[in-house]
């Protein structure tokens, strides 16, 4: 499909091989895309191409199977700068996904840059992921977390944030959306209090850059982590966004091939970024496959793939509503189409995800890495379910239909 045809989500559909088969003798129906989203055939073949017709080690070989790998390779670089409209493909650095981009920046940054008594503001709201790297801080440099809760809807208030900011304030490390309550984070009211004061902030993107456009420059973020297994792309293949005065100021943060310039006995010099942040052999088949799924979403346009979400979104908040059994938590507006929610009485999570499992129905039950968000709700786990560019309404009525089984056996 091409940005000239109608959106046409089942004929999306057509182009993700698993979504064709059955699990339990029933339809697939996969909601688990906040975790993970399924691949489409390009992102396959792309691999499979990598693999079979294509591949040797990149950088420094002088055979053509080694240029020709490097060519694929590096030409995803400039397909993140433009995906996330970056200023120069050198602010780009490929990781393994936002995990190990957050983790870059603690210790790549972090560590040469803060020292005991800073400060670094998190939210409730956050993802492990952006959460134990600065654990790793308080505890090798006694960086001080400080934590400011949102609202009962899920929304977190830059008011608040701003009222977090002292003297000490070294960095904001936020998620640009929830991947719990799918509620949308305020980055360019926070960019602005942050830099006024010459506050360093990090966006984890890992949601939100699959659910529209995003812009690093207009959000003016310092940091942005996105990871591509979540935006239809393989595991093992992401970037992290450090805006070039950023990267200065950074460090290693491996050693080994690749990330230096001259080894001595006695001596070393490190390349430039993103070299520099890049060591040993990289995720090069990943990397390659990344690249193919950022064509397939610029096929289909993230303004038409928001538009859609957002229908879907707005009828499963409906349908939910007439469910009062059915107990959401975090009903922000114009949340994206993430659901976390319990049933009424005694049904766990979990039974209510095996249930749902036994028709088919793919959802997430846990703490979704987000404990100290279920903390402040009171629960020690959820339901989710969580939808994307190739799901449909009827799927939202086989979901609710699902979760009417589960309450009747738990009635």
């Amino acid at each position: 499909m091409t940005m000239s045809e109608p959106y046409d989500v089942n004929k999306i559909r057509e182009d993700f091989p698993i979504l064709s088969r059955e699990v339990n003798n029933r339809p697939l129906v996969y909601l688990d895309n906040a975790a993970s989203a399924q691949k489409p055939r390009n992102v396959l073949q792309a691999m499979s191409r990598a693999y079979g017709e294509e591949y040797a080690n990149v950088h420094r070989g002088l055979h053509y199977l080694s240029n020709l790998a490097t060519e694929h390779y590096e030409e995803v670089r400039s397909k993140i700068r433009t995906f996330i409209n970056a200023g120069y493909d050198d602010e780009i650095v490929y990781t393994t996904g936002s995990t190990e981009s957050i983790n870059i920046v603690s210790y790549g940054w972090g560590l040469p840059n803060l020292t005991s008594g800073d400060e670094i503001i998190l939210s409730v709201l956050e993802h492990h992921a952006n959460i134990v790297p600065w654990h790793f801080l308080r505890e090798h440099r006694g960086v001080q977390l400080v934590w400011v809760e949102p609202t009962s809807q899920g929304i977190l208030d830059p008011q608040r944030i701003q009222e977090a900011i002292s003297p000490a304030t070294r960095l904001i490390a936020l998620s640009h959306m929830s991947n719990v309550l799918g509620s949308w984070i305020d980055i360019k009211s926070i960019a602005r209090m942050a830099h006024e004061r010459g506050i360093a902030l990090l966006v984890d993107g890992s949601q939100s850059s699959v659910h529209g456009s995003v812009d690093v420059r207009d959000l003016d973020c310092d940091f942005f982590a996105l990871t591509g297994h979540k935006l239809y792309g393989p595991s093992a293949s992401g970037a992290l966004y450090a805006r070039r005065e950023r990267l200065r100021e950074m460090q290693p943060f491996q050693g080994g091939g690749s990330m230096i310039r001259e080894v001595g006995r006695e001596r070393i010099t490190y390349a430039d970024p993103p070299l520099m942040l890049e060591a040993g052999t990289p995720p090069i088949v990943p990397m390659i496959g990344f690249g193919a799924a950022l064509d397939y979403l610029q096929s289909l346009g993230m303004t038409r793939i928001a538009s859609h979400e957002a229908e879907i979104a707005a009828y499963a908040s409906q349908e939910f509503a007439k469910e009062p059994w059915i107990i959401q938590q975090g009903v922000a507006p114009n949340k994206g189409a993430i659901f976390s929610f319990v049933l009424e009485g005694a049904a766990h999570p979990h039974d209510i995800s095996t249930i749902l499992d036994q028709q088919g129905i793919a959802v997430r039950a846990g703490h979704h890495c987000a404990q100290p968000l279920m903390e402040f709700f009171q629960l020690t786990a959820t339901c989710r379910a969580s939808f994307a560019l190739y799901n449909t309404r009827d799927e939202v009525d086989r979901l609710l239909a699902g979760l009417r089984v589960c309450r009747d056996l738990f009635a």
